[in-house]
């Protein structure tokens, strides 16, 4: 089957756009394999923070999560660890590097499929020399450059500096708070992967994304689209618990409804 390219160009095969959720744990996991997402993006405190490194425990725990929950002949759902030590910029130092190489070959060691990194220099562009160590690090794994790319001046310059390096993916809101409100610079990076990279890297929309902007987010052209689904469970921490705002979980009825809106989108 064929599509005609958003820009007019000449029809291109029709791609399946992949889902992605962002998870915090095994049970994130298991909802994910219930709605066929392809992958998810395992993390710690990311309402807090935007995302920061998991244990490798966890990691452990949700890798045995998404083997158990394929059925006979089925390919998990990947699990994809996000290397993010610390909250802040992506500016990274000598020890914070150490520190990421560290994480990305636990993760490895710990069974993740992939990982999910970002560097950039004191001029906001792609670290390319912390990249290809992470990439090196990943020993094979797939690496995806997480939302970093949207502080960048040039996105198509660094998804070219980024294929160079060996990234699989990008994710990204096209610049925006929001993907919805980024959705031209999605379909221009999307454009650029396809046409002048060859597809040798891979552009996912993620940030803000609800089920009702799945179709226009798919009409754009990306690979893939990435969201949290989360919701808040109400608990109390108690003293020296860390506050009262109890802590977030994937919501299966949100999960549910973007692989809809994403089916419907096909």
């Amino acid at each position: 089957m064929t599509t005609t390219d958003p820009a007019g160009s000449a029809p291109h095969a029709r791609r399946e756009t992949a889902l992605e959720l962002a998870v915090q744990d095994a049970e994130g996991v298991r909802v994910a394999a219930s709605v066929g997402a392809r992958r998810v993006e395992l993390c710690v405190a990311l309402g807090a923070t935007g995302g920061l490194t998991p244990s490798t425990g966890l990691v452990e725990a949700a890798v045995a999560a998404a083997r158990a929950a394929a059925g006979p002949g089925e390919t998990p759902v990947e699990v994809h660890v996000l290397v993010r030590h610390r909250p802040g910029g992506f500016v990274l130092s000598a020890d914070d590097l150490d520190v990421q190489v560290r994480d990305v070959r636990a993760a490895v060691a710990a069974g993740a499929h992939g990982v999910v990194v970002g560097a950039l220099t004191p001029d906001g562009v792609v670290d390319a020399a912390a990249v290809r160590a992470l990439v090196d690090a990943a020993d094979g794994r797939e690496v995806t450059f997480h939302r970093a790319v949207d502080v960048v001046a040039d996105p198509l310059a660094a998804l070219d500096a980024l294929a160079a390096a060996g990234v699989a993916r990008v994710l990204t809101s096209g610049g925006a708070p929001r993907s919805i409100d980024g959705v031209e610079r999605l379909r221009a990076m999307a454009t650029h992967a396809r046409e002048a990279l060859d597809g040798r890297v891979q552009v996912m929309a993620g940030g803000g994304v609800r089920p009702q902007d799945v179709g226009a987010l798919v009409a754009a052209g990306v690979d893939a689209v990435h969201l949290s689904a989360k919701r808040v469970v109400a608990d109390d921490a108690g003293p020296g618990g860390g506050g009262d705002a109890g802590y977030e979980v994937t919501d299966r009825e949100v999960a549910a409804a973007a692989r809809s809106a994403l089916d419907a989108a096909r």
